[in-house]
């Protein structure tokens, strides 16, 4: 039913047909030309709504008789009522009739709810106005376009993205999950570090070890809740390492401890030799452990109950696909000196 036919149908008592709806309209006042009595008490105030909440439209009349007030969907002029009568067979939507106020009640909002609705009188020239609806809808972080974990080498300039759809817009946040700062880019010469960074699209750059790890990229707008996905970046590189105390001393008898420390990315092998070749089991004697952290490994050997066959060089080996390294330790010993009782002699 096009606009003209929902003015006739408003003006000249029917009986009409819409779909599987049958409604019998009573005869409306006399209209003779110029009776332009009823109008509108005001504009129909737009509304802006969330996804699933319910939508009102208020469309206020004045010294409206016997004349009749329609309400039809704007762009597609689907009638949706006929004064107190529903047309429309959508379960959502409803009317209500306060006074010269005419309500337009749209329940469980969706999408596809949003746009312009159209209320009229049946007026000789038909009268009408216009109020929207805006659906708010939370952001939804969208995985295609969206990266997902990540490995590169280190050095490189790797690109992360974050792609959200929702309404209004959502605004991505880029965090570190350990609270680290993010190195971006300021200038094209320069770099800068950051708590947090706005923006689709992170591009890191110069990429070391230090800035592996979990990034997330949250999405929010005016609708709650805002959302967020998880992103690693994993940055390979081969083994480095570190030795506190390259020589080592303990008197016999002690428990001797022997540290290292190795960064490397993927995770590595690690193991001990002594004199070069000699790799070391662990035993009741010789207690090995590895304490790791992210791309970071605490390496420790103690050996139980020093003596003289465990003086030597001892060499801690870190090893992953991109290549291997080693930490060299030579263990001694502290001789203590005997303290003799002295005597005295009698004169």
């Amino acid at each position: 039913m096009n606009l003209l036919q929902a003015h006739l149908v408003l003006i000249f008592p029917a009986i009409i047909t819409l779909g599987y709806s049958t409604i019998e309209l009573s005869p409306a006042r006399p209209i003779t030309l110029g009776d332009e009595d009823p109008d509108f008490n005001g504009p129909i105030e737009n509304v802006t709504v969330a996804l699933g909440r319910e939508a009102i439209l208020i469309c206020p009349t004045t010294d409206l008789g016997t004349y009749r007030v329609g309400w039809m969907k704007a762009d597609d002029q689907t009638i949706l009522t006929l004064h107190n009568k529903l047309v429309t067979h959508n379960p959502r939507i409803g009317i209500t009739h306060d006074n010269n106020k005419w309500g337009l009640h749209i329940r469980q909002v969706k999408e596809a709810d949003k746009g312009c609705y159209m209320c009229q009188i049946n007026t000789s020239i038909m009268k009408k106005q216009i109020g929207c609806i805006d659906v708010h809808i939370p952001p939804d972080i969208e995985d295609e376009g969206t990266s997902s974990d990540v490995t590169v080498q280190e050095g490189e300039n790797p690109t992360l993205i974050c792609r959200a759809k929702g309404h209004p817009t959502p605004r991505i946040n880029w965090r570190r999950e350990d609270s680290e700062q993010i190195v971006v880019r300021k200038t094209p010469k320069e770099t800068t570090k950051v708590e947090s960074y706005n923006g689709e699209s992170l591009h890191l750059v110069k990429l070391d070890r230090r800035q592996m790890g979990a990034y997330f990229c949250i999405a929010s707008n005016e609708v709650p809740p805002a959302v967020s996905k998880r992103i690693t970046l994993n940055v390979n590189f081969a083994p480095v390492i570190k030795v506190p105390n390259q020589l080592l001393g303990a008197p016999l008898g002690t428990d001797v401890q022997l540290e290292c420390f190795a960064e490397a990315f993927p995770n590595t092998i690690n193991y001990w030799k002594k004199n070069m070749d000699q790799v070391i089991l662990p035993s009741h004697k010789n207690v090995i452990e590895e304490i790791r952290n992210s791309y970071k490994v605490h390496m420790k050997l103690t050996i139980k109950g020093f003596n003289q066959s465990d003086v030597g060089t001892y060499m801690c080996v870190s090893s992953n696909s991109m290549g291997n390294a080693e930490g060299i330790i030579r263990l001694y010993e502290i001789k203590i000196p005997t303290i003799l009782p002295t005597t005295t002699t009698e004169t």
